[in-house]
């Protein structure tokens, strides 16, 4: 058995991080079948092809949320994070190859770190834009994106308007900023480790000195 992994979320100031996992007997099972990085598919295309996809091969994910993520980090690097999570959708999906896109700078020493949590017991492929260049992968996204989209609807319908939860989504600081002036603190989804949450307190702090 073969798999792929991949991660939606990874850089995000809101919400989870949903690492993504598929598996079938072989690439060709993944080849030729309309599979793009999830991010170059319209939401709609993205729907159509999960539901596809959890019909015709095993997948897996696993959610680490905001809270999760800042109580890792303060032991652990956000690319440790990453590696442990990929290494725990391979395990639950026993393949004995496993196509994975690299989270450092270095894709064999990514590689290598993903094979020592294995106990070197799967052969695993690490690249840059693994999603472009592996089908299985790119179904790995899709599985990792739709399941963070449907979270992040979620977190929405609770607590209003978001936006995507990236620092490079204008609405998603606009809430933010809003939140903590109100509250005088960052709310509970959104990674308090990250320094766009720290900079967004800072320059309140600053603005409410001034206004004094």
């Amino acid at each position: 058995m073969i798999c792929g992994i991949d991660e939606a979320g990874k850089g995000s100031v809101i919400g989870p991080m949903v690492i993504g996992g598929i598996s079938g007997v072989k690439l060709s099972d993944f080849e030729e079948r309309g599979f793009a990085d999830s991010k170059k598919l319209s939401p709609k295309r993205r729907e159509s092809l999960y539901g596809e996809l959890t019909r015709e091969f095993k997948t897996s994910v696993i959610v680490i949320s905001a809270p999760d993520i800042d109580q890792k980090r303060e032991t652990m690097s956000m690319n440790d994070i990453v590696a442990h999570g990929h290494a725990s959708v391979i395990k639950q999906l026993s393949a004995g190859t496993a196509y994975v896109d690299a989270c450092d700078v270095n894709e064999a020493r990514y590689g290598n770190k993903i094979a020592d949590l294995l106990d070197n017991k799967v052969t695993v492929y690490s690249k840059h834009k693994a999603d472009n260049i592996y089908p299985v992968v790119a179904a790995a996204s899709i599985v990792a994106k739709v399941t963070r989209d449907r979270l992040i609807k979620e977190l929405s319908e609770v607590y209003g308007t978001i936006g995507s939860g990236y620092p490079s989504d204008p609405v998603t600081i606009s809430y933010l900023e809003g939140y903590i002036r109100e509250n005088k603190e960052a709310p509970d989804i959104a990674r308090k480790s990250w320094k766009t949450v720290s900079n967004i307190i800072e320059r309140g702090k600053q603005r409410s000195i001034f206004e004094f």
